[in-house]
């Protein structure tokens, strides 16, 4: 049973209103009828798509024995039906797209404490300080180009400069996208809210071009149709694996740079977790070679467990120099989105 409310905004404890989130608590107390806990079952929130998890997932069962009930829903529509369920919730786990979701229900005191045998296996700027999430793939935020269109001495320092006059009309941008708007909100925890606005004010004047999504934005750009675009760093190596090779390569911004944000996927055990000991396991298998070479292979975004290669032709995580921000605390969408439609950038 699939649980679809994608594109919710999220802020904390006022994410879904009563009447939305009911009518998502009966939809899902029937997804979960018939599922009774026989001690071996675990129940997992899940904001990664099934075409993505559903394989790791079947690996975990089969090698554990325990049987995983997965309810499918974009990442911020699952934080908001958790903070509605509270401690009564039938999730054992809430496997997240973004830290931000992961923050806000942390904030709401319902997320467990995970061993440190479990949070000790990522670095420490990729889970939380408490040990209530840990990251289990990453993504960094890059500016893909065209290489005939560009020269590399050329390219940006930090996103600030792509309001420079020489790229007007030649950038594209996604803003109804949530990477897009996970970055907006790194940049008005880092910069502030006033630089944040004022950014977004001089990329629309300077012609930004919008599209709905990082793929159209890396197609776009290997096309010609604009000369850079900013995106997560493995759309371009998605569309290679489809297309073969593309007139398009990743820059990686300045250290420090909001643009160069690093978010992650990742996953916690709820305090109210029917299924405790079954839950940890399955968030450490998540941090096993087997899944942490499958995050790599199929979808060429980091690996966060110490000592699992990324893909060679991507730059190493160590090597990155993402903003020093506690990726819990990108749980503001609201106020992202208010500051998108607010500058017009988002109807």
């Amino acid at each position: 049973m699939h649980l679809r409310m994608t594109g919710v905004p999220m802020h904390r404890l006022r994410i879904l209103s009563l009447t939305t989130a009911a009518a998502a608590l009966a939809v899902m107390a029937a997804a979960c009828g018939g599922d009774d806990d026989d001690g071996g079952s675990i129940t997992v929130y899940s904001g990664r798509s099934e075409a993505l998890v559903a394989p790791i997932i079947e690996d975990f069962t089969e090698e554990t024995g325990i049987k995983v009930n997965v309810k499918y829903a974009g990442t911020d529509a699952a934080a908001a039906l958790l903070l509605e369920e509270g401690s009564k919730s039938p999730a054992d786990v809430f496997f997240s797209q973004d830290g931000g979701a992961l923050g806000a229900v942390r904030e709401a005191g319902l997320l467990a404490t995970l061993p440190g045998s479990i949070t000790g296996l990522v670095p420490e700027q990729y889970r939380a300080s408490d040990g209530s999430w840990v990251g289990i793939s990453g993504r960094s935020r890059v500016v893909v180009y065209n290489p005939g269109l560009i020269n590399a001495s050329d390219l940006p320092a930090s996103y600030k400069d792509l309001t420079s006059a020489k790229w007007k009309g030649k950038v594209g941008w996604a803003p109804a996208n949530a990477s897009f708007q996970a970055f907006i909100t790194a940049v008005r925890k880092v910069d502030g809210e006033d630089a944040a606005k004022v950014w977004l004010e001089a990329m629309a004047k300077n012609d930004a071009k919008t599209y709905a999504n990082n793929n159209a934005i890396v197609s776009a750009v290997a096309s010609g149709e604009i000369s850079l675009g900013v995106v997560n760093h493995y759309y371009l190596w998605g569309l290679i694996k489809d297309q073969g090779e593309i007139n398009a390569k990743n820059h990686y911004l300045a250290a420090g740079d909001p643009g160069a944000l690093v978010n992650v996927a990742g996953a916690a055990v709820l305090k109210s977790a029917p299924n405790k000991s079954g839950a940890e396991k399955f968030v450490e298998y998540l941090l096993q070679k087997h899944a942490q070479e499958f995050f790599a292979q199929e979808t060429f975004e980091y690996p966060l467990a110490n000592g699992i290669a990324t893909d060679p032709r991507i730059k190493p995580l160590a090597e990155l120099k993402p903003p020093a921000i506690d990726l819990s605390d990108l749980d503001d969408l609201a106020g992202t989105l208010a500051l998108l439609r607010s500058t017009g950038v988002l109807k």
